[in-house]
């Protein structure tokens, strides 16, 4: 697990500064994503390693309704439940990342 965290790392320090990307943009117009941008443009930037721009939207969305997470979390449909691994690994490399 480190070593793809440290992988992860690399490849985000080495990528330039991304243009804004759904996540940015959702965090940045949330309550507490307002405050910290610089936080926002980094969890946009692990998004662009690890998540397709569809998974980046749909987890954008989560933003605007925490709700929807909780749905697709609990969903029996295959496509929900391999996205969902997917964002998990994402959320856990941008948390270690983006501290």
């Amino acid at each position: 697990m480190n070593r793809i965290l440290i992988a992860a790392a690399a490849v985000i320090l080495t990528t330039p500064l991304a243009i804004a990307g759904p996540i940015d943009s959702a965090c940045v117009r949330s309550e507490r994503g307002a405050r910290q941008p610089a936080l926002c443009s980094c969890v946009q930037q692990v998004a662009n390693q690890t998540l397709s721009r569809s998974d980046q939207r749909l987890a954008a969305s989560f933003f605007r309704d925490p709700h929807k997470a909780q749905v697709v979390r609990m969903s029996k449909r295959d496509a929900d439940n391999a996205f969902w691994a997917r964002y998990k690994a994402f959320a856990g490399t941008a948390e270690a990342y983006c501290r």
